[in-house]
């Protein structure tokens, strides 16, 4: 079991999760699950256990780009990441602490603080699971419980497929995009035209963070990525510097003999 101290979690949320954990006296959970989505989570099998999170506030350094030039700013790139491996591995301790299989609809978000324009909490927040089924083991193999944004009605459809999740990955890529020479902006001055320095770089910088994220799902043994989104953020670098960040669940066949149940034709009686 991994040591939640040592991962930096505070003392106030080992005695918050002391209070959660199945078996102890008044032990009750808490969820961000909607009604819904608990329901739903109960049918495919699992118990929730306890709202989890981590936190990690981080200074994001400076790395300046070239004017003239479209490159990653790998410095910022490795920032971004590891403040938010920081909140995912805390949160992990968290439901490790409660003997959790794994977290799901997990949330991952920035928010700039007023401490400064270059220092952003990074949080990551979700509900603790317990299976039900106890001869099935739904950890990953890297023997941690598993995480997955997907919210209630998909994490079912995905259990009732035949599909288990191993954990969300993610990958990023921090970009400068080069400015346009003069002579460059008057030559296209009212022409319908594609900007190829432009196209060249968001499409180098998305790249960057989808295979970033493969290599993770590979790294888990994965048979393929679901829910995978990509998002562009511009904090607060400006114009010409932003993230791309793409991020989705990692799953696996529960059984090699699974059959996916087809789909059922519902009428509405509304009219």
């Amino acid at each position: 079991m991994t040591d939640p101290v040592a991962q930096g979690v505070p003392a106030d949320a080992m005695t918050r999760l002391a209070e959660l954990r199945p078996g102890a006296p008044g032990a009750l959970f808490t969820s961000d699950l909607s009604v819904n989505e608990f329901l739903l989570v109960r049918e495919a099998g699992f118990r929730p256990l306890g709202l989890v999170l981590g936190s990690s506030i981080y200074h994001v350094g400076i790395q300046v780009g070239r004017w003239s030039k479209n490159m990653e700013l790998d410095q910022l790139s490795g920032a971004m990441y590891h403040a938010r491996e920081l909140a995912m591995t805390r949160m992990e301790a968290e439901a490790d602490q409660l003997g959790a299989d794994g977290i799901v609809g997990v949330r991952l978000r920035v928010e700039f603080r007023d401490f400064g324009s270059d220092i952003a909490e990074f949080i990551a927040i979700g509900t603790a699971v317990k299976a039900d089924d106890t001869s099935q083991n739904w950890r990953n193999n890297k023997n941690q419980p598993f995480t997955s944004d997907l919210n209630g009605q998909d994490f079912w459809t995905l259990i009732q497929a035949g599909y288990a999740p191993l954990g969300m990955v993610m990958g990023t890529c921090v970009y400068h995009v080069a400015h346009r020479r003069l002579g460059s902006v008057l030559g296209s001055v009212g022409q319908n035209v594609e900007i190829p320095e432009f196209t060249q770089a968001l499409y180098d910088a998305r790249e960057l963070a989808m295979t970033r994220m493969q290599a993770e799902a590979q790294a888990l043994h994965a048979e393929g990525i679901v829910g995978v989104y990509l998002d562009q953020f511009h904090h607060q670098w400006g114009g010409h510097t932003m993230e791309f960040f793409a991020i989705g669940t990692a799953v696996r066949p529960l059984r090699a003999d699974h059959v996916i149940a087809k789909p059922q034709m519902v009428l509405g009686l509304d009219r």
